[in-house]
């Protein structure tokens, strides 16, 4: 139940994040959001904030931002159609009711013979006063409404269409990029408050309860000289001297304020899943340093490092030598979750880091319904001048999603397999 929910939070903030990179720069670009949602399916929680519906549903596997014009209206309304209208104080219309005209008394109903909802934003219509054709202005802000569902009306330029290909580009492209400023972040509050690794110097940190080192007398800050008669230069040397020797005792020399010390210690062992053997430990930490500069440096390193082990990793689909194994759906995501909660919180907010700039880089694969995908077609635009059909480019979309949809059950079907191997 932990893990479940270890999950649910992990997930909900990282696309939270990502899907707040695309709505706050498509806003700044005056594009208009109907929705923020995470999750898929059906809606669980609803709530409506200026023109933005927030929502969440019930399938937490991603989630998305509704902006106008990426896709046809779906409402529309053609000639001799009957709507009902309901005006402001400046006589504008502010509420065009498509159906259920009468739940809404209020309404002067209208039969259109021409409407524009998009540039010059006017319904042009016959009314029962045989006034003959009249026309009405419409306010920019109006409601549809459908099955008394309201939904504001999108003059062409709050639509996504609209803007010029670098301002599509930069809301696309805020989504994948907050993935990579949170996963930074989070590392470096990391490193300020748990300390960042020092692997320079065979220096020892903290003491484990019941460390063989501390009971021979060593202490926090000692540095090492030698090690069963080698000498070690930095962490990683001192480290690899005691896994050769478990369970056994070994000789320390160190340096403390100046002075030499030689002791023995007794060292125990673990078992180790990569190298398939026993190692020695001796229940020592690796020395932190706390200061700002270091956390800054230990967070962009970090991002960079993992960047470059997921590069690496999707550089073997040119090669061929791609394997499910090395991909993970769900319930492997669950699983490493679970053990990384395990382990500690610390390890658990650095292996969220890690998903978060997973999930940025993947969502820039040039694939549909991805990200990268949606960036070609704006691509595309800027060096043809104009936008591809919306329809075509959503049919793409459409299959897009469907493979990426089977792609992920398959991975899930791996994942179980491999658990129950």
């Amino acid at each position: 139940m932990d893990t479940f929910i270890a999950v649910i939070i992990i997930f909900g903030v990282l696309v939270a994040v990502h899907e707040w990179g695309h709505l706050y720069v498509a806003k700044k670009a005056g594009i208009l959001c109907r929705e923020f949602a995470i999750g898929f399916g059906p809606k669980i929680f609803s709530t409506k904030r200026n023109e933005t519906v927030y929502t969440v549903r019930l399938l937490p596997l991603g989630g998305f931002v509704r902006m106008a014009g990426e896709d046809p209206e779906e409402v529309q309304i053609k000639p001799g159609y009957e709507v009902g209208l309901v005006f402001k104080d400046d006589e504008k219309v502010s509420k065009i009711i498509v159906n259920n005209k009468s739940k809404h008394p209020e309404a002067k109903i209208v039969s259109v013979e021409r409407i524009d909802l998009e540039e010059r934003l006017t319904v042009e219509a016959y009314t029962d006063d045989k006034e003959g054709l009249q026309t009405f202005r419409v306010d920019d802000k109006c409601d549809l409404i459908v099955d008394e569902k309201p939904e504001q009306i999108a003059p062409l330029n709050r639509q996504f269409r609209s803007k010029s290909p670098l301002k599509k580009a930069l809301a696309i492209l805020a989504g994948p990029f907050m993935n990579f400023v949170l996963a930074f972040v989070v590392l470096l509050l990391v490193g300020i408050v748990n300390g960042v690794p020092q692997h320079d110097n065979a220096e020892f940190g903290k003491f484990n309860e019941d460390s063989p080192a501390k009971e021979a007398g060593l202490e926090q800050g000692d540095e090492v000289n030698t090690i069963a008669g080698q000498s070690v230069n930095d962490w990683e040397e001192m480290t690899a001297v005691i896994q050769e020797h478990p369970n056994e005792e070994i000789n320390f020399e160190v340096v403390r304020n100046g002075e030499r010390i030689s002791t023995s210690v007794e060292t125990y062992s673990r078992y180790d899943e990569f190298s398939e053997q026993e190692i020695g430990m001796i229940g020592v930490q690796t020395p932190t340093d706390h200061s700002f500069i270091q956390a800054v440096q230990y967070g962009a390193t970090q991002v960079y490092e993992v960047s470059m082990v997921i590069f690496d990793t999707l550089s073997l689909i040119l090669t061929g030598e791609f394997s499910l194994d090395f991909v993970s759906g769900p319930v492997g995501i669950y699983n490493y979750t679970g053990e990384a909660a395990s382990i500690g919180i610390f390890f658990l907010i650095q292996f969220a880091a890690m998903i978060s700039v997973n999930l940025g880089i993947v969502n820039l694969l040039p694939l549909p319904a991805l990200d990268g995908g949606r960036l070609l077609f704006i691509g595309y635009e800027a060096v043809r001048g104009k936008p591809v059909d919306p329809q075509k480019e959503g049919l793409i979309h459409f299959f897009g999603f469907a493979l990426l949809f089977l792609l992920m059950l398959v991975v899930t079907w791996n994942d179980i397999n491999n658990f129950f191997l």
